[in-house]
């Protein structure tokens, strides 16, 4: 595990970085406590370093990396090593390479902690360092009226740099200088972007994911540049190139548990809603054939009620008529038939006459 850190100050790099190095074994290389020890020991490089800080001047490159070059080659870096605060700018990551390379060891991954700015201020103002061996606090987790450190006993101290005054121009400075190198470790396919915020361990779960997985090819990231010009520009070209590389170097052991546990929810899931929709149907069935039939009525329209009632008086009309007609005929015929009677009656009777008279 050969890595470099990124990140904010503020970001959470010291803390995950000791997680790191307590669970492989390697060593967290700090620049700041590189320069800070070798002044203390008054070595070569040290006194340099000292000469230039005590005149108020930048400690040189070249002196950063004979620190890092002396600490790479002790035994214990031997599986690898975490880098945190180094390199800062272009330049001194390709010195860094060159370096890393002369010795045989490459990076593997630079991982970006990538934490909003609200976040960052709130961590900062609260920060507090064991002066003996580093330890790391914050007054918002510490339990209150907590003032020594857990390990030693200590007196914590508040770092001059992490005064609420000091803290912006910070943030400032370290957006313009670090975004050149996200773009730059981007094109070489070994940015890692990790979220920074949350439960430690959930922090490091994505950490750890991110250090072992395999590079990317150089060249699949494109790395576009944000417009500048508007105050707080730089944080926000480094925020967007910072998502946009994550979602194209998911750490594949998160992804592949959370995968896992999706699968099985769904398939739990999947079965219970399958049940209670074969219910649902079975229930559903029951009541259609439980349920009385309804008459079904046929509406008729109004142009069927008009056709009937102008067939009906057709027909009415048409009986009066034959009535009117067969009337007449039958009153005829029977005043016949009476004339007839009446005749026939008066012929009878004088036929008898007749006889009677002889």
């Amino acid at each position: 595990m050969r890595i470099v850190l990124l990140g904010a100050p503020g970001s959470g790099k010291g803390t995950q970085s000791q997680k790191l190095q307590a669970k492989y074994g390697v060593p967290q290389i700090s620049s700041g406590d590189l320069l800070r020890d070798a002044v203390a020991r008054g070595t070569e490089l040290g006194l340099k370093a000292k000469a230039a800080m005590d005149a108020g001047q930048l400690v040189s490159d070249e002196i950063v990396l004979g620190l890092i070059r002396d600490r790479l080659s002790r035994s214990d870096a031997a599986n690898g090593f975490i880098l945190d605060g180094f390199p800062r700018n272009i330049e001194q990551a390709r010195a860094l390479e060159n370096l890393l390379r002369e010795i045989g060891q490459p990076l593997d991954a630079v991982l970006l902690l990538d934490v909003r700015r609200e976040t960052l201020v709130k961590r900062l103002a609260g920060r507090r360092v064991c002066p003996k061996c580093g330890t790391v606090y914050n007054v918002h987790s510490m339990p209150a009226g907590t003032t020594t450190c857990a390990k030693d006993g200590t007196q914590l101290e508040q770092r001059p740099d992490d005064k609420e005054d000091v803290i912006a121009k910070r943030l400032e400075v370290y957006a313009e200088q670090t975004q050149p190198l996200v773009e730059h470790y981007s094109r070489l396919g070994l940015l890692r972007v990790v979220a920074g915020e949350g439960e430690l361990d959930e922090v490091f779960e994505r950490m750890e994911a991110a250090a072992l997985a395999k590079p990317v090819p150089e060249g699949a990231i494109t790395v576009r540049r944000a417009r500048t010009g508007s105050k707080g520009a730089s944080t926000k070209r480094a925020r967007a190139t910072a998502k946009k590389a994550v979602r194209q170097t998911v750490g594949k052991a998160v992804a592949k548990k959370k995968t896992a546990a999706k699968k099985t929810a769904g398939k739990k899931t999947s079965g219970k809603k399958t049940i209670a929709k074969k219910k649902a149907v079975g229930a559903q069935k029951t009541r259609k054939k439980s349920a009385p039939k309804k008459a079904v009525k046929t509406k008729k329209s109004p142009a069927g009620h008009a056709k009937r009632a102008a067939a009906a008086k057709r027909t009415a009309a048409r009986r009066a008529s034959s009535r009117s007609r067969v009337a007449p005929a039958r009153r005829s015929a029977g005043v016949a038939r009476s004339k007839a009677k009446t005749a026939k009656s008066s012929t009878k009777a004088r036929t008898k006459q007749a006889r009677a008279k002889k």
